[in-house]
């Protein structure tokens, strides 16, 4: 396995999934107005349900928290750590989502992203998935995002 190749995070990880995300995501608060949504997730229940997988052993750089459904594989959350940015670990993530939903089979990847988040917006069309729809979920303005994979 490469370095940087996604792996199944495990409990010993949850401190650096939470740093990981917290860092990735910090900086869009003054923006957004409110915390972003995967800082306030429950790390812990998400390793200890599989669906969390990072980048790294000794030092997790990446995490990426992926929800499989019966029609579509939902990306919860991408994380790099700000020190990588420009690396193409994001890339190398989003690449590693769509094996791991076309590996269950799935047609389809889901996700959305802040309406005033526009540095995913323009990352997630570069990489083919197209918006649906623009909706108001509690304090969040989200712009949810689909790519048919196969």
């Amino acid at each position: 396995m490469e370095p940087d190749s996604p792996r199944p995070a495990t409990p010993a990880d949850v401190p650096a999934v939470r740093a990981v995300t917290d860092a990735a995501y910090r900086h869009y608060i003054d923006r957004i107005g409110v915390v972003p949504a995967p800082m306030e997730a429950d790390h812990a229940a998400d390793v200890a349900a599989g669906r969390v997988f990072v980048t790294g052993e000794r030092e997790i750089r990446g995490v990426i928290v992926l929800v499989p459904h019966p029609d579509h594989l939902f990306l919860e959350s991408v994380a790099v750590h700000p020190d990588q940015h420009g690396t193409g670990l994001g890339r190398r993530l989003l690449a590693f989502a769509e094996e791991y939903a076309t590996g269950l089979g799935l047609p389809e990847i889901r996700l959305y992203t802040n309406a005033l988040m526009w540095e995913n917006q323009r990352l997630y069309s570069r990489y083919g998935y197209e918006l649906v729809e623009r909706r108001v979920d509690g304090p969040y303005d989200r712009f949810h995002y689909r790519k048919r994979l196969g």
